[in-house]
């Protein structure tokens, strides 16, 4: 049979050491394997070598000596371009796989790497292989394992753990299959014994998992943490899984209050899509909600996700104060909305008025044309406070400028401009609202 050829203009790769090799010709054959046989990449390319850093690293949260040879718990990583570069890619191997296993209540961790071939520099114009371990060695906690037994023995410690600082919440998941789940809520702060080394392991999840993600100085007092655990029985005996966390930094403000700022949440991959994230941003609210001194509780650059979850959350709990019933909501926003929700909920305005808009969509008939309408403008008017703020400085400039200077000061958007910016920013906007009235409308109201 003959053999069909695909060339590309080469491949440059650099080594760790510096060395940069061109190999120009980039040759796949359509019936060649992985092993350089049949169907993959030819041996003779470096393309043979470079494995994407997202498939090859492998996560586990381990309860028992059994868990570390079950791939069926295994997950993978969102990101790992802030240990590997940009190009989420690893040279110099083919059927890598890094391991990166935690214990699931103490998270001792355990650190290696197998692979099937590696790049004989010789070969190659003696380009080397990327490092593997020290990118991740670097930015986690000394004293990880690197053997197998010693971490299998560390298991055993799991069984004496308990969370630290105070359960703030316990509660029940029903699985689809029927199986019943028990989580519970930990806040505690720097001071409990063990929690900052503790703390140290947690946050290496961030790195895989949230884009931008730094460690927290966490010697400042200030920081609260709120841990989720899953608790489970072996033989009798509770055992914790660690699940997933959200930081809390307590800012001061004047003159003797304090305004809650969530930093970061995290809910592992095993534990997503079970209704963690709602009951641990909940625990926060309960927390702090009676306490006179917390002025509002605000969110600290949100992502995507956690909006929807935010808007979520706030808009179950706003539907049971007085001024969020229907027939109030349809009357407009109003002061006693801010008012109510900041004093029971510490919600901001900002976030009241992004609530109401909510449920104001949920109760509009938008099949009612003039209803739907009214709608509409009622969030474009909003909308259109950026352009009204835009004319009145440009109205200040011109007063205090000489018409030339003016003239070339001109940055006011025309009014097609911003005609077309609302009408996208409005369709943004209500798909983003009825995705949250999809979820509430699935979740218990009670």
């Amino acid at each position: 049979m003959e053999d069909t050829c695909h060339a590309d203009s080469g491949v440059i790769c650099k080594g760790r050491h510096g060395a940069v090799a061109y190999i120009p010709v980039y040759v796949r054959y359509e019936d060649e394997e992985q092993d350089g046989s049949v169907s993959g990449i030819a041996k003779s390319s470096l393309q043979y070598y470079v494995i994407d850093s997202n498939e090859a690293l492998e996560f586990k949260l381990v309860r028992s000596v059994a868990d570390i040879d079950d791939d069926e718990l295994v997950f993978k990583p969102d990101m790992s371009h802030q240990i590997y570069g940009d190009s989420e890619q690893i040279f110099g191997y083919s059927g890598l796989r890094v391991k990166l296993y935690y214990s699931a209540s103490r998270l001792t961790t355990y650190l290696a790497h197998t692979f099937v071939e590696k790049v004989d520099p010789e070969k190659f114009e003696g380009v080397e292989p990327d490092e593997v371990i020290k990118p991740i060695a670097e930015r986690i906690p000394p004293g990880y394992l690197t053997n197998l037994s010693d971490f299998s023995a560390a298991l055993q410690k799991d069984a004496s753990f308990k969370p630290f600082g105070e359960m703030k919440r316990r509660f029940k998941i029903q699985l689809e299959e029927g199986e019943e789940k028990t989580y519970e809520v930990y806040l505690c702060d720097i001071s409990a014994t063990g929690f900052l080394d503790y703390h140290e392991r947690i946050q290496t999840f961030l790195l895989w998992y949230i884009d931008a993600a730094s460690y927290i100085d966490v010697d400042d007092d200030k920081w609260r943490f709120f841990v989720t655990y899953e608790k489970y029985l072996v033989n009798g005996n509770p055992q914790y899984a660690f699940a997933g966390y959200t930081t809390v930094y307590e800012y001061y403000a004047y003159p003797a209050n304090i305004r809650p700022r969530i930093s970061q949440m995290l809910i592992l991959p095993p534990f997503q899509r079970l209704g963690l994230g709602r009951e641990m941003l909940d625990t926060i609210y309960t927390h702090y909600k009676d306490n006179a001194k917390v002025l509002d509780i605000t969110v600290e650059d949100p992502s995507d996700n956690f909006a929807r979850l935010r808007d979520l959350v706030d808009s179950k709990n706003c539907l049971k104060l007085d001024s969020f019933q229907s027939k109030k909501l349809l009357k407009g926003f109003s002061e006693a909305m801010v008012e109510e929700a900041k004093k029971k909920l510490k919600l901001n305005k900002r976030q009241v008025r992004r609530v109401y808009e909510i449920l104001r969509l949920r109760v509009t008939d938008r099949s009612d044309k003039e209803a739907y309408r009214w709608y509409r403008l009622d969030i474009k008017n909003r909308l259109n406070v950026q352009y009204k703020k835009e004319d009145r400085d440009m109205e200040k400039l011109k007063k205090v400028l000489r018409p030339e200077e003016f003239a070339a000061t001109m940055t006011v958007t025309s009014k097609d401009q911003r005609l077309e910016s609302l009408e996208r920013q409005y369709a943004e906007l209500e798909e983003h609202y009825l995705h949250v009235l999809e979820r509430l409308a699935g979740s218990d109201l009670s």
